[in-house]
């Protein structure tokens, strides 16, 4: 058995250390509470956020106006799938102060001198995300963290969050720091999951054999959505997929840092917004026509490429520089290596795997979920998208609420179902030539790519969802009895498996309940896009042993 090295108490536990996760533990803090983060990797430099980021979606009063101004064109955006309107409206509401907050700390949100809005925009039309310099985001609000007292825990990814009948009580803890396994068991009055982004569940799409080449941090997998999901939690819009884009086979984010078009290989726009490089507002072709790169592959009318030839030098010099803002700096030194100018040369763009983002616990206006002190804040939230803003705004919103516990009285009993989840890990750690923790995802890849793939030229059906909730039940009943681990690290991973194949459950279940075809969410047998459930959102829960589903009208 793997022994329980460290216990701990506190007033609220914070899961993960990306944007969303330091801000909750800021804000607890500066409400008094007392904090514990634990972070699988180390707040420095993990989560999708590690390397920086350039665009931040916020309403500034000054250069907006009406708040109404930024909403509008935020529904019109790539975030608009499955927003509750109130949460929407706080978020805009309190992204203002989240912006000074993070420029008086040192994170330059005014690079060039003012509020400037460039990029995700239509030409014309109003600009709601703010260019900023990410590049020491996670440096700074690592130091923020620390100067207030949160106690920062690195190398020790959660495991599995409990509650009772009044609520959350605590999370369960592996020590990662050596090759020898330990667990810690932390007891807090309230918990807030900010695991962030589930990538590794559909199979690499750039290159299939290379797992870890993803457009967000390959190790975020949505753990705490199903540490949630294990103890109750609702989650929603699980069905909803999302495939991002960007250079083909070197998979990153940033598409809207690129200055230039979209063009076909004779030299055409792919998309009719514009004809030559725009700084101020990008190609929002990929944003509008998200299947564009598959669609032109699969026609044979492709590849599509990024053009920015038509750039003037400064141009071209402000997009290095956004580039290094945005963290994509292994991209850069791959280029400058490689001498790629993309002044001279086209880039090809490709649509990546599916995933989900903006997929998951299911929040009210504070933050929490329907499970008392259980709270959640990033891109796990089910029902409220705007990416490292919307991650800010709501980690800083879930953080300050989730501090009113600490007046709540401590679990003073052994976290409930704790023993066992000790022993499954220990059985996986202890078992000598079990099969790899890739071996394991891998076959998750597969079926979950065979059976539940979005679109485009993807589709879902009754009968092929069936078949892989049939095929992810036999895979857990052996990676139960077959997966194995030599060291902390490896256990880790396997462990980060084990929640994704409940996470393909989610999403199986909840996409063969979805009777229409809606976005990426494509059924052969329901191809028509039913009106009545347009503004309705798809929950799903476990009741004990039981899995249940329900529909609800989105808040407006």
């Amino acid at each position: 058995m793997i022994p329980v090295t460290e216990e701990l108490a506190c007033d609220v536990a914070v899961i993960g250390g990306g944007i969303a996760g330091l801000m909750a533990a800021i804000a607890a803090a500066d409400k008094g509470a007392e904090v514990i983060l634990l972070d699988k990797a180390n707040t420095r430099r993990s989560g999708a956020g590690a390397t920086g980021n350039d665009h931040f979606l916020c309403w500034i009063p000054e250069k907006h106006g009406d708040i109404s101004v930024v909403y509008d064109e935020f529904m019109d955006s790539q975030n608009a799938t499955s927003n509750d309107t109130p949460l929407v409206m706080r978020f805009l509401e309190t992204s203002p102060k989240i912006v000074n907050m993070w420029n008086d700390w040192g994170i330059n949100m005014k690079p060039t001198g003012d509020w400037h809005f460039e990029g995700h925009a239509y030409p014309g039309r109003p600009r709601i995300f703010l260019k900023y310099d990410g590049h020491n985001q996670k440096k700074v609000l690592t130091a923020e963290a620390k100067k207030r007292g949160v106690k920062i825990i690195n190398h020790s990814p959660v495991l599995d969050i409990f509650r009772n009948e009044d609520g959350v009580t605590g999370v369960l803890a592996l020590d990662a720091s050596e090759d020898e396994p330990a667990f810690r068991l932390i007891r807090a009055k309230a918990v807030v999951a900010a695991t962030g982004y589930v990538s590794r569940l559909f199979t690499t799409d750039p290159t299939p054999s290379q797992m870890f080449n993803t457009n967000m941090c390959p190790s975020g997998t949505g753990d705490s959505i199903a540490q949630a999901w294990r103890i109750g939690a609702y989650l929603v819009n699980m069905e909803k997929t999302y495939r991002h884009a960007g250079p083909r086979f070197l998979a990153r984010c940033g598409k809207a840092t690129w200055i230039g078009v979209y063009r076909y290989p004779d030299g055409r726009p792919v998309g009719p917004f514009i004809t030559e490089p725009n700084v101020e507002t990008g190609d929002m072709t990929s944003d509008v026509w998200s299947s564009a790169f598959t669609d032109l592959k699969l026609s044979g009318t492709g590849p599509a490429y990024m053009d920015c030839s038509g750039a003037s030098k400064e141009d071209l010099e402000h997009m290095r520089w956004a580039m290094k803002c945005e963290g994509l700096t292994a991209l850069l030194d791959y280029m400058d290596k490689e001498g790629i100018d993309p002044g001279k040369h086209a880039v090809e763009f490709g649509q990546y795997e599916a995933n989900l983002v903006t997929n998951g616990i299911e929040i009210d206006i504070n933050g929490e979920s329907n499970v008392r002190g259980l709270y959640a804040a990033g891109d796990m939230m089910g029902n409220i998208s705007g990416d490292i803003g919307a991650a800010a705004v709501y980690g800083w919103i879930a953080g300050h609420h989730a501090a009113d516990y600490r007046d709540r009285e401590q679990s003073k009993g052994e976290l409930a179902g704790a023993d066992d989840r000790m022993a499954l890990y220990s059985a996986i750690y202890g078992r000598e030539g079990g099969a790899s923790w890739q071996e394991a995802n891998f076959a998750l890849q597969q079926i979950m790519t065979e059976y539940a793939d979005c679109g485009p030229h993807r589709v879902r059906s009754e009968t092929m969802l069936n078949a892989g909730i049939k095929y992810l039940g036999d895979l857990r009943r052996k990676i139960v009895k077959d997966m194995g681990a030599s060291d902390a690290h490896e256990l880790t991973r396997a462990a980060e498996v084990l929640n994704l194949l409940d996470l393909g459950e989610a999403l199986m279940i909840s996409a063969r309940g979805r009777k229409e075809s809606r976005g990426r969410h494509l059924r052969s047998d329901y191809t028509f896009t039913n009106p009545l459930l347009r503004d309705k959102f798809l929950r799903i829960w476990r009741d004990g042993d039981e899995i249940k589903t329900e529909w609800r009208e989105r808040l407006r």
